[in-house]
């Protein structure tokens, strides 16, 4: 193979390899990261601590409180303060804490088994459970009303039929690439390094290209959460809605990070090599050519 030719296999291979990167660490986070119950619950779980979260909770239980009681409107300032405190109060004990994982884990299990399976019909949870355990605590601490909170089978739709089908495609797609994307990507960078005439300029493309794809992931993941912001319907918490954008994702900015940083390590320990080599040989000087005997002549 001539030099040209190797060269330009080298590029093409290297910049597939730094293509499918950002990709493969994207269907890593998502099949490893978000299908895994496990490791979804531990990242769901912190958010029950969270102060805009516990607030967003406690104004919609409080809302849902006052629409089935009936005060006087002098009354009613007061008393939509004192639930409001009260089921403030709540958000910060072990019982919400429990009903919080339990029901991310069923929203959860829900939406899983719904891709895996080939039904079309919506996918949605019951709260009458979370709902019970929320009222008894209310009613052991003596909140006004508490007790005309209705245990109904209010159910939440996760999922439209409409869009089961194309979800499906995409979580099956994630399935294979979770895993065959990262070792596309290692082949490719690998083959290219060996296929390259200049190895050290094959590590350096490599590790720069591997940087900014890392980069633009990292850009791609804040796009995508003020896109999500911005679509949210007037009646959803933003500061909420944030926080549980930003626990989700917060493995997979991590990831992009270290990748870009490891890129960029990599590039520019191929740069200072190649610049060491480059002065060695220049300190070196030309070679000096072999002195020739002199010859003797006889008499």
């Amino acid at each position: 193979m001539s030099r040209r030719a190797r060269s330009l296999l080298s590029a093409v291979l290297v910049g597939l390899a730094c293509l499918l990167a950002p990709l493969g660490l994207l269907a890593v986070w998502a099949k490893y990261g978000i299908e895994d119950s496990a490791r979804y619950a531990a990242t769901t779980a912190p958010l029950a601590s969270d102060a805009e979260v516990r607030d967003a909770i406690a104004a919609a239980v409080t809302d849902g409180i006052m629409r089935e009681v009936h005060v006087g409107t002098p009354l009613e300032g007061s008393v939509q303060a004192f639930v409001h405190d009260a089921v403030r109060s709540f958000t910060d004990t072990a019982a919400f804490r429990t009903a919080w994982d339990t029901a991310n884990l069923s929203a959860h299990d829900a939406v899983m088994r719904a891709l895996r399976n080939d039904g079309d019909t919506p996918v949605t949870i019951d709260l009458a459970p979370a709902t019970e355990r929320m009222k008894r605590q209310l009613v052991d601490e003596h909140v006004p009303f508490a007790g005309r909170i209705p245990i109904a089978h209010t159910e939440i739709t996760l999922l439209q039929s409409k869009d089961l089908t194309k979800f499906r495609k995409g979580f099956r797609v994630l399935e294979v690439t979770g895993f065959w994307l990262p070792v596309a990507a290692v082949v490719f960078a690998v083959s290219g390094m060996l296929v390259s005439v200049c190895r050290r300029r094959a590590v350096l493309a490599t590790g720069l290209g591997t940087a900014l794809g890392a980069a633009l992931l990292a850009v791609a993941i804040a796009v995508g959460r003020r896109m999500t912001l911005r679509d949210l319907p007037p009646d959803v918490s933003h500061p909420a809605a944030a926080a549980v954008y930003d626990a989700l994702t917060e493995t997979l900015r991590t990831a992009a990070w270290v990748m870009m940083a490891l890129g960029l390590t990599v590039a520019l320990v191929a740069w200072l090599t190649g610049m060491y080599t480059r002065r060695r040989r220049a300190s070196a000087g030309p070679p000096q050519a072999p002195s020739e005997e002199p010859t003797q002549v006889r008499a």
